[in-house]
Order: structure tokens, then sequence, then C-alpha cells
């Protein structure tokens, strides 16, 4: 069935709980897929959300850079939680961006007659600023992803935790 993923979330079953220091605990994140775990990893998400904005391409430049920042900070501290939470901010910044310049309400998602469709694409959608804004978190996003180190880590992450 087509529909948001936030419809029918079983917060039981989610790997991510708010309740762990994943500094403390390390052992107990788990990498999963795009975003998950984003906004719920502490003292991460505390850490990196202060400086994630996407409003304009000023802010989202900045923003990018910052967390970007951060990404090496991690890195540079053998820090694969927080490198990982670090560019899953970036990949939010890109997302959202884009979600915002497809749909300036914020909402994919409308319910018609109890199915959910997604709703039409905003015209100016490729021009306009968030677009702008999604381009600048891409390119920043892409950098950390294909980071020799981060990707070493990750590997020895998954084959250690997995």
């Amino acid at each position: 069935m087509n529909q948001p993923s936030y419809v029918g979330f079983d917060e039981k079953s989610y790997a991510w709980k708010a309740d762990i220091d994943y500094r403390v605990n390390p052992h107990l994140y788990r990498v999963g897929r795009g975003q998950q775990g984003v906004l719920t990893c502490e003292p991460y998400k505390s850490e990196i959300v202060q400086h994630w904005r996407f409003k304009t391409p000023e802010l989202a430049q900045r923003s990018s850079q910052k967390i970007l920042t951060l990404f090496y900070e991690y890195l540079q501290d053998d820090d694969f939680v927080g490198a990982d939470m670090a560019k899953k901010f970036l990949h939010m910044g890109y997302t959202r961006s884009r979600r915002y310049a497809n749909h300036r309400s914020g909402k994919k998602w409308t319910k018609e007659s109890g199915n959910w469709e997604v709703l039409p694409q905003e015209p100016d959608a490729m021009t306009c600023a968030k677009a702008k804004s999604a381009e600048i978190f891409k390119q920043a996003w892409k950098e950390a992803r294909e980071n020799k180190k981060y990707l070493q880590m990750k590997k020895q992450w998954r084959k250690k935790h997995a």
C-alpha cells in the first residue's frame, strides 16, 4: 500500500531509542537506512540539530558547512556514531529542502477517499530557494558519504556490530 512511512509507525520495534546515550553505549547504535534514528540518538541529535537550517541558500551553506565540520571532528575522534549521525543530518537537509521545494506547505501526502496520494509538485520546484538549499546539502552529504575514513569505519562497525 502506498502511504507515508509514519502511518502505522511502531515505536516499540524501532531500533533507535531516545533514552539511550549512544556516546556511552555506542554498541547499541544501528547504522540503518537513510535517516533512520537521526532525531532520536542522543547526545548527537542535540549537538547537531542546533546547526541544521535550510530556509535560504545562505543558511543552508552555513549549516551544511558546520555539520560537515562536526562530521570531520567525529571522524578525527574515531567516533563513528557521531560521524554517521552528522552524515544523516546532511542527508536530511537535502531531503527536507527538496520536500519544501516540491511542496511549499511541506505536506507531500493527502488522504482522499481513504487512499493516500502524493500531492503534485510545485511548478517552480527546481529553481526556488529551497531547491538551491537542497543542492548545497546534497554536495556536503555526498562528501561525507564518500569519505574514505568514514567508509572504512562503517565497514568495521558493521563487521563488529551486525
